[in-house]
């Protein structure tokens, strides 16, 4: 049994809204530029929002008081998957919110300026905490029947969907908006750098070239609902979450399992999860993030399940980057897109498979066929995997 996706919001480093992110994926047009808002890092390739602290906090009318880049991101998406929704006695509402770095964009520059003893303003380490942003979208939208953060790495945002569904389906919350936010931060650039898989190119997810990421930031949301919530509220379905599984392979801190192992449980389980027969998947949106073993495990892994006729996939993380905690929500919208739009998204900047396995991941946008079922992965370091079944009937 599915569960009905509303509403929807996204912010990347393609655009502000979902119409914007949209337009980009059918131009293939990548949002991934030389740095603009962290000045020490200038010319490395980022996937920034093309919108400034100031610009955001002016947009969302924040006030002068100390936020987090983060906060403001995932409230931006978050206001738009909300839209136009009201709060009813009666209907038990919810917010699952992941993160990865939470806010600590801020607090690296209190850390600048304690070292330089220009006297900080202490207050901005409240917004450090990853719980921060989930509380401040929960306020801004009167949320406060259920407040949740989870930060399981890069299948955070997938996380937060599928706590959601089940939620829902066993009766916790009448309705509930998931999704997560990050922000690109010294830290965590310095950090994927010194593991020495951040590309200074731009990223080619399933070459034989691939050497690595380009980080991004950005939310995403979905607005979930029951049957009771969707009768009071009068909202459209756009589509349903229809199966979902997480799989830990505790292979390594920060690497892949080689033969996939929990990519393959998580995928396998997420299907069966999902009643959605494998001919049925019409779209695979990989994790696909560049690096030489994430790559080759997810493979692998598609490999074991769907043997020799693994559907088309592609990684859209040349567009956005690497979204860390936010990738499984903003490819969930991108899924969601797909099966709406009927469209394959192409996987930029791929010429050469990996000669471990031969696969192609689809190089031009395609639009000749229905699409009826996307399966999106989002695999964290510890081996945390996360796979999503979405469809268009339940």
């Amino acid at each position: 049994m599915g569960v009905r996706i509303t509403g929807m919001g996204i912010v990347s480093a393609i655009g502000l809204t979902v119409a914007e992110n949209l337009q980009a994926l059918m131009e293939s047009r990548s949002g991934i530029e030389p740095v603009q808002f962290l000045k020490e890092a200038e010319g490395l390739l980022v996937g920034e929002v093309k919108m400034s602290n100031e610009a955001l906090q002016q947009a969302l009318d924040t006030g002068p008081k100390g936020i987090s880049r983060t906060s403001l991101l995932g409230l931006k998406a978050a206001k738009e998957a909300w839209g136009d929704n009201k709060h009813v006695s009666g209907l038990r509402t919810g917010i699952i919110s992941a993160t990865s770095v939470g806010g600590m964009d801020r607090t690296e520059d209190f850390y600048k300026s304690y070292l330089a003893g220009t006297n900080p303003d202490f207050n901005i380490l409240k917004t450090h905490d990853s719980g921060s942003t989930t509380e401040r979208i929960a306020a801004e939208l009167g949320i406060s029947g259920y407040i949740n953060t989870l930060s399981t790495a890069c299948s955070s945002g997938a996380n937060a969907i599928m706590l959601g569904a089940r939620l829902l389906l066993n009766g916790k919350l009448d309705r509930v908006l998931v999704g997560g936010s990050d922000a690109i931060t010294r830290f965590t650039i310095n950090g994927f750098r010194s593991l020495m898989i951040y590309d200074d190119a731009w990223c080619r997810p399933f070459d034989e070239s691939r050497s690595g990421l380009n980080l991004g930031e950005g939310a995403a949301f979905l607005l979930l609902e029951n049957e009771k919530s969707v009768q009071i509220s009068g909202n459209k379905t756009i589509g349903y979450v229809s199966g979902w599984a997480n799989a830990a392979d505790a292979y390594h801190q920060t690497a892949s399992s080689p033969e996939g192992k929990g990519a393959t449980l998580a995928i396998k389980n997420a299907l069966t999860k999902s009643g959605v027969a494998l001919s049925d998947i019409s779209y695979i949106n990989a994790h696909g993030t560049g690096t030489k073993n994430n790559d080759l495990s997810e493979s692998v892994a598609l490999m074991n399940v769907f043997g020799n006729d693994i559907p088309a996939f592609s990684s859209t993380k040349p567009y956005t980057g690497h979204t860390l905690a936010a990738a499984g929500a903003i490819e969930a919208v991108f899924s969601v897109l797909a099966i709406q739009r009927n469209l394959i998204f192409p996987n930029l900047n791929y010429k050469t498979p990996i000669t471990e396995t031969g696969l192609n991941p689809v190089t031009s946008l395609q639009s000749e066929k229905a699409i009826k079922a996307v399966l999106s992965n989002s695999f964290g370091f510890g081996g945390n995997n996360s796979s999503l079944v979405f469809s268009s009937h339940n």
